[in-house]
């Protein structure tokens, strides 16, 4: 038995942050400190860190609260007093865990799905890597069937938050029995480079850290705000491999973000949104907060108002760039929203872009508790 394309929806969001904050004022006072000798990369770092649209967001590194002259991470000392890739993994397989876990349970006990009731288990991650990995892991600690289907998505760099739901949306397509728990764990922060350069400084001025997780099955039964999830669209534009780069390096993992990004972006998405959505009314855009530029663009070409771009913004402001795991903040965001305001029902889009360029989509709508008790949800919704 398969269940409609409309009735599939996500059952439950949590999300979990580790418990030291960055200040982005403070944070930037301390890496112009350690650039001292370097004034044109500290003008330079200076200006980004005021202008990405991050004013906190969180790190399990406790040493990156450190002034400059004792913080490994900042370019205060020689390379060699960096954290090298093996301290900064170690770090990972530490504190990854208690963040998936406490996102997963906030999911499971959101969307009111018992652990023996998880079918599949999608595990998210481009910022570390340990084996038997977090699936393993994540299966002893909540007590999920031995059973159940592992699927680890790493190394896929922003987009695979998104991913991840569009692929458990195919998966409980096929079956309505299936309950799939996506957890995402990124720790971008162990990554940043004692480095002067601009690229290392852009990387550094908004990546945070954090978790987040969501419970995709049969919205049918439910009886509570839901977002119902429609057709997905996976695409990798043209021309643009070299535009982000994610490396293994020595100390931690080399990233190149170009500042062509956001361009070409605005340049191809307008389109690929239309092939999946062609003139249907978007309400709702719940966009990947990759960039405060990638945002600005997307609001410019499709003539978004401040409201509609908001909850991408706010996660950005409070959290920074979470990678994979920042749609399901934006989205936990929005429906809270939605619910507060007694919202209609609504439809709208998810996107989220990552290393290739590769560009997710998936169409959402947003149905109140009412209509999730009383019907199921038809076509005109989704």
């Amino acid at each position: 038995m398969t269940p409609t394309t409309s009735s599939i929806a996500i059952l439950g969001i949590g999300t979990a942050v580790p418990p030291y904050k960055l200040d982005q004022s403070d944070t930037a006072r301390r890496l112009v400190e350690a650039l001292s000798d370097k004034p044109d990369s500290a003008r330079w770092g200076r200006r980004i860190f005021k202008q990405c649209g991050v004013q906190s967001r969180y790190t399990c590194e406790p040493n990156l609260l450190e002034e400059a002259a004792d913080c490994r991470y900042l370019p205060s000392g020689s390379p060699e007093h960096a954290p090298s890739t093996a301290e900064r993994m170690a770090v990972y397989k530490r504190e990854s865990v208690p963040l998936g876990l406490q996102a997963a349970r906030q999911a499971l006990a959101d969307g009111a799905v018992e652990p023996c009731e998880v079918t599949h288990l999608i595990t998210v991650s481009c910022t570390g890597q340990f084996l038997p990995g977090m699936d393993a892991v994540l299966i002893h600690e909540l007590g999920l069937a031995a059973t159940v289907t592992r699927i680890p998505l790493n190394f896929l760099g922003c987009a695979a938050g998104l991913k991840a739901i569009g692929l458990s949306r195919q998966i409980v397509s096929n079956d309505s029995h299936a309950n799939v728990l996506v957890v995402c764990v990124e720790l971008c922060t162990l990554h940043i480079q004692p480095s002067g350069d601009r690229e290392s400084l852009f990387a550094a001025s908004f990546f945070g850290d954090g978790a987040s997780a969501c419970v995709i099955g049969s919205g049918k039964l439910h009886h509570k705000p839901l977002f119902m999830l429609g057709q997905e669209r996976s695409v990798l534009l043209p021309d643009c491999a070299e535009e982000m780069v994610w490396e293994v390096g020595n100390h931690g993992f080399d990233l190149y973000l170009s500042p062509h990004i956001p361009r070409l972006i605005g340049e191809f998405i307008p389109a690929e949104v239309e092939r999946l959505c062609g003139d249907e009314e978007l309400e709702l855009w719940a966009i990947h907060p990759g960039g405060k530029g990638i945002i600005d663009n997307l609001q410019n070409e499709f003539g978004l108002t401040d409201s509609q771009t908001t909850h991408s913004l706010g996660v950005l402001r409070d959290y920074g760039n979470v990678s994979s795991a920042t749609i399901l903040f934006v989205l936990q965001a929005m429906r809270s929203h939605l619910q507060d305001i007694g919202s209609a029902p609504a439809s709208g889009i998810a996107l989220a872009f990552g290393p290739g360029l590769t560009a997710e989509m998936v169409k959402i709508s947003y149905v109140p508790a009412v209509l999730a008790q009383e019907q199921p949800v038809g076509e005109a919704y989704v």
